[in-house]
């Protein structure tokens, strides 16, 4: 393991204040995630990733952009390992590593139509903005 990723790791973990070693891997908080079946890799398996320092695979990771921030996963983790928060830091940490700002608010019209929820235009200026 390189010390790089151990400094990744301690950011997300410093950012979810979680530990994602109680994880069971019971899968609740995929089986409530109304965006699972767009992911490549699920809310349990990116904690699972964190724990295991996994971020050469965590940088190309697409499902996350697709978490629509909805907090279900993380009501229903027994363990309140709270995995929305994991998948809040893994993109943070992306955006970070890149630098600059993501979004401009006069290019939010052209990404939105009628069945965006305004919950997620809310949450894409929290997530891609420094």
């Amino acid at each position: 393991m390189n010390d790089t990723y151990l400094e990744y790791q301690a950011e997300i973990l410093r950012m979810t204040d979680r530990d994602p070693k109680r994880c069971m891997i019971c899968g609740k908080c995929t089986a409530s995630c109304p965006a699972f079946s767009e992911m490549d890799f699920h809310p349990h398996q990116i904690v699972g990733m964190v724990e295991r320092c996994e971020f050469d695979v965590l940088e190309t990771v697409e499902g996350l952009w697709h978490c629509m921030s909805c907090m279900a996963c993380s009501e229903r983790c027994p363990r309140d390992v709270q995995p929305a928060r994991f998948m809040d830091a893994v993109r943070q940490w992306r955006i970070r590593k890149q630098g600059g700002e993501h979004l401009h608010p006069q290019q939010v019209p052209e990404k939105i139509d009628e069945a965006t929820p305004q919950q997620a235009i809310a949450a894409a200026f929290r997530k891609y903005r420094k």
